[in-house]
C-alpha cells in the first residue's frame, strides 16, 4: 500500500517534486564542485613539493649557511693563462660548489635515521657547477659585452641554467662563455627517497646499489635535449669523464636538477668528503611528522628540519590563492547554499502538505493514524532528496569534467626554507637558475572521488529527511475535521 500510494502521489506531484529536487541538487553540486576542485588544489600542491622533495620524502634535515666572512665577495674566481703564446688559446675551467645549506656530516644521516618514528633517511649532496669556456686572443681586444681585462679573472655573473647559454663575454682580450648546472650526489643504495625519487627513468637504467663510487651519471630529459645528450655518449666535469647511462623524467613538472652522479662521486668534486647538504626523511606515520621533527631538533644540534607543511606555506602565486579560495570561501559558499537548500526543501515541502489538508483528514477519517501519514510525507521527501542528489551528483561531474577539460594554467611561486637552498630542500639551479625553477606552471584538475559520491548521496537522504520532519510534523497535526472545513 505506501509503494502504490507514493508512486500514485509523485506522479500527481511531478511539479512540486522537481522543484525541491532542483533545489537540493544545486546545493549538492555545488558541494561536489567544491571539494573536486581541492581535491584538484591539493593534488597541484603536492605535485610542486613533490618535485622539490621527491617521492616518499615527508621531511628534510639541512644545516643554514654561515654568513661570508669579512672580505670573501662570495664569487667564484677563474684563472685562465691570458700570456699564453699561442695567438688563440682556448681553456676551460670548472667551478664545483655546493648548494643549498651548510654541509653536515655524513654521520648525521645515521643519527637522524635512529630517531624514533623515522622509517628511513638517506643523505644527498647538491652542488652547482659553473663552467667557464674562454679564448685569449692576442692584439686589439675585441667588441665588449663588458670588460674582463687581461686577468683573465671573473664570476658567473649572467651564467644561465641547464645548457642554455649565457651571453659571449668580450672584452680586453677575453671572449668567454659562461655556463650554470646543478648536480645531486644520490644515495645509489637506497633510491626511493631523495632528489632522483621524483622522477622516473624513461631512457637507459639507473644506479646499481653497487656502483657507490662509478663515474656514471643519469640526467634530467630537459638537459638532455638541450645539450644533445644520450645515453652511451660522456659528460665531462671538473676534469672527470662521467658515462651517461639513463634519460630521466621529473613525475611532475620541471626538474630541479641536471646531473644525477653517485653520492661519493659528488662528494670527492666538491672536496666534501663524509659530507651531505641534505637529508630526506620518511617518517613511519604520517601522524607522527611533528614529534619525529620536534625529535631531530632535539637532539641533533644545529639543524634545520623542513616539512612537506612547512615548504607548502612558501608557496604563492595563483595557485595558493585559488586553493586558499576552494578551502575557505568555496567551503563556506558551499555549505550556506546547501542550508539554503534543505530550508527550501522543507518550507516547500511543508506548503505542499498544507494543501493536502483535505486528502490527508479524509485518510485520518478513514482510519489512518498520523504516525502513518507522517511515514507517507517521509517518504516522498526521501525520494524527491533522492532524485535532488542523482540530479546534483549529475551536475557536480558535469561541473568537475569541465574544469579537468579546461585544465586552468595556475602558477606557483617557491620560496625559501631555511637551509634549504633554491627552490626548496632538495632543489638546485645555478646562480642565473633561481628565477626561473621558483616559478611553476600547474594545470589544474578536478578529481571526483568516491567519497564526494557518497557524501553527495548522504546530503541527498539528509535533504529528503529534513524536509520529510518538517512535512511530517505539519501533516500530523491536521484532524479529520479540517478536511471537512475545506470542503466549500
Amino acid at each position: 500500500m505506501f509503494g502504490i500510494y507514493l508512486k500514485r502521489e509523485l506522479g500527481r506531484r511531478k511539479k512540486a517534486a522537481l522543484v525541491i529536487a532542483l533545489g537540493l541538487a544545486l546545493g549538492i553540486a555545488l558541494v561536489i564542485t567544491v571539494n573536486s576542485v581541492s581535491a584538484g588544489m591539493t593534488q597541484a600542491q603536492g605535485k610542486v613539493l613533490k618535485s622539490l622533495y621527491g617521492l616518499g620524502t615527508d621531511m628534510t634535515v639541512t644545516k643554514t649557511r654561515s654568513a661570508p666572512t669579512s672580505g670573501s665577495s662570495g664569487r667564484p674566481n677563474f684563472q685562465f693563462d691570458a700570456n699564453s703564446n699561442d695567438s688563440d688559446d682556448t681553456q676551460s675551467s670548472d667551478r664545483v660548489t655546493t648548494q643549498g645549506g651548510q654541509a653536515l656530516a655524513s654521520s648525521v644521516v645515521t643519527k637522524v635515521a635512529q630517531q624514533s618514528g623515522v622509517a628511513s633517511a638517506v643523505g644527498a649532496l647538491t652542488l652547482n657547477v659553473t663552467k667557464v669556456d674562454g679564448s685569449f686572443t692576442q692584439g686589439k681586444a675585441q667588441s665588449s659585452g663588458g670588460s674582463t681585462g687581461n686577468s683573465g679573472q671573473g664570476g658567473p655573473g649572467g651564467g644561465s641554467s641547464g645548457s642554455t647559454a649565457a651571453p659571449r663575454v668580450q672584452g680586453g682580450g677575453a671572449n668567454f662563455d659562461v655556463n650554470s648546472y646543478s648536480v645531486a650526489g644520490v644515495d645509489v643504495t637506497d633510491q626511493t627517497l631523495g632528489p632522483l625519487a621524483g622522477s622516473k627513468i624513461t631512457t637507459g637504467k639507473t644506479f646499481t646499489t653497487a656502483q657507490t663510487d662509478a663515474k656514471l651519471a643519469v640526467v634530467s630529459k630537459s638537459y638532455a635535449k638541450e645539450n644533445s645528450l644520450k645515453v652511451g655518449k660522456t659528460l665531462k666535469i671538473s676534469g672527470t669523464t662521467y658515462t651517461i647511462i639513463g634519460i630521466a623524467t621529473p613525475d611532475s613538472s620541471e626538474s630541479t636538477t641536471d646531473v644525477y652522479l653517485p653520492l661519493k662521486q659528488a662528494q670527492t668534486l666538491a672536496d666534501a668528503k663524509n659530507q651531505v647538504t641534505t637529508v630526506y626523511v620518511k617518517a613511519t606515520d604520517s601522524q607522527q611528522i611533528d614529534s619525529v621533527k620536534a625529535a631531530i631538533q632535539k637532539n641533533i644540534s644545529g639543524t634545520t628540519v623542513t616539512t612537506s607543511a612547512d615548504l607548502a606555506e612558501t608557496v604563492s602565486g595563483s595557485l595558493s590563492t585559488a586553493s586558499n579560495l576552494a578551502t575557505s570561501v568555496g567551503k563556506w559558499l558551499s555549505i550556506a547554499v546547501l542550508v539554503a537548500a534543505f530550508l527550501v526543501a522543507a518550507l516547500l515541502t511543508s506548503s505542499a502538505v498544507s494543501r493536502r489538508v483535505r486528502e490527508f483528514g479524509t485518510l485520518k477519517a478513514l482510519g489512518w493514524p498520523s504516525r502513518r501519514v507522517t511515514r507517507q510525507v517521509v517518504g516522498e521527501s526521501i525520494v524527491n532528496g533522492l532524485l535532488g542528489g542523482a540530479l546534483g551528483i549529475g551536475l557536480g561531474l558535469a561541473a568537475a569534467y569541465t574544469v579537468t577539460a579546461i585544465s586552468p594554467k595556475l602558477t606557483a611561486q617557491l620560496g625559501n626554507t631555511g637551509g634549504g637552498g633554491a627552490g626548496g630542500p632538495g632543489g638546485g639551479g645555478g646562480p642565473g637558475r633561481q628565477a626561473t625553477q621558483n616559478t611553476m606552471e600547474i594545470a589544474l584538475s578536478a578529481p571526483v572521488s568516491m567519497t564526494t559520491i557518497a557524501l553527495a548521496v548522504g546530503l541527498a537522504v539528509t535533504g529528503g529527511l529534513i524536509a520529510g520532519a518538517m512535512g511530517g510534523w505539519r501533516a500530523s497535526r491536521m484532524r479529520p475535521a479540517d478536511a471537512l472545513r475545506s470542503v466549500s
